[in-house]
């Protein structure tokens, strides 16, 4: 069952209310009117409400919408694509945490710039789910394309877990930028872009932002080919998307600050990729789904949570 113009035009409208409603009424701000950073306490809470919303609308399709016949799957295959997609989201943090080290990004600006980026990868991604679905009812042989990709990307992942990160200023992007427009020297608060000297002006904040939304295209293009192993229905990929990239930014300041402690996440990450690709693979050649998408899930659920569960007990604190 296809939801109706009505559905989308409600839910965007939600979804873009939600993100105002976090940038301006439960924005903090300091004594001087600027943005204050987000405390841990509150980012958890945030995470947390985000993630209780996600497990909301996967109880309204289990119970209420469309008809009952097929409901219960749909249903599971929103929250296995929640997961997943939610799991590849965590992988983002360590670059944002690198790109704002990096260009030395005051904490009370990155709230700013994490809020336009998740506009920004929420339009792109629907532009690319839209693409994806309809390339894959015209050309099913994609299916092994996108199976193969994922099982590249996963052992590429793998493989690159102890390797020294690379600065993300030498991106090829950001240079070109850097030498065909004008940037001023510093920060100009949370702004963009800055008048002076008679013209206008890119800040190093805006550059920022050109990276954070670069990184999500790259996070992009493993994450849309996974879910279409859960599922192509564009309805499920898009909210398992919205859901799990709405709470992006929150769980940023939760985990930013422990997010060194996730020692075994990649590895976790990689083989969900490299298991999602075969999977689809597998969907591809039996001519449907070839594995249920309720063991999908408990096998996705159970690699992610078990590397995150490792990773904590292995960088636990210990007495002296």
């Amino acid at each position: 069952m296809a939801p109706s113009i009505w559905f989308w035009v409600w839910f965007n409208a939600a979804v873009l209310g939600l993100l105002l409603l976090d940038l301006g009424v439960f924005a903090r701000r300091g004594p001087d009117g600027q943005p204050a950073p987000v405390p841990v306490r509150t980012a958890l809470w945030k995470s947390a409400a985000y993630v209780g919303l996600a497990l909301g609308f996967f109880a309204w399709l289990w119970t209420g919408y469309g008809p009952e016949e097929g409901r219960q799957a749909r249903a599971l295959e929103f929250i296995t694509g929640y997961v997943i997609e939610w799991s590849l989201s965590v992988d983002n943090i360590f670059v944002f945490v690198l790109i704002f080290a990096k260009f030395g990004v005051p904490a009370a600006y990155q709230h700013r710039v994490l809020f336009w980026g998740i506009l920004g990868a929420l339009a792109m991604r629907a532009a690319m789910i839209l693409l994806g679905t309809s390339l894959l009812r015209e050309f099913d042989w994609l299916m092994v394309v996108f199976g193969l990709f994922l099982v590249f990307s996963g052992w590429k992942m793998l493989q690159s877990v102890n390797a020294p990160e690379g600065d993300p200023r030498d991106n090829p992007v950001l240079r070109f930028l850097q030498r065909r427009l004008p940037v001023t020297e510093g920060f100009r608060g949370s702004a963009f872009t800055a008048r002076e000297a008679g013209k206008w002006m890119l800040t190093p904040l805006a550059l920022v932002l050109i990276l954070v939304e670069l990184t999500d295209l790259v996070f992009a293009l493993d994450s849309i080919p996974a879910i279409f192993a859960v599922t192509t229905d564009p309805f499920i990929v898009y909210t398992a998307n919205v859901f799990a990239i709405l709470g992006l930014r929150a769980m940023y300041f939760a985990l930013a600050g422990i997010i060194h402690r996730f020692r075994y996440l990649k590895h976790g990450l990689s083989v969900v990729l490299m298991i999602v690709g075969v999977k689809m693979l597998a969907n591809w050649w039996a001519g449907g789904k070839a594995v249920p998408v309720e063991w999908a899930l408990l096998l996705t659920g159970s690699i992610i949570g078990g590397s995150i569960a490792l990773s904590l007990w292995r960088t636990r604190p210990t007495a002296a």
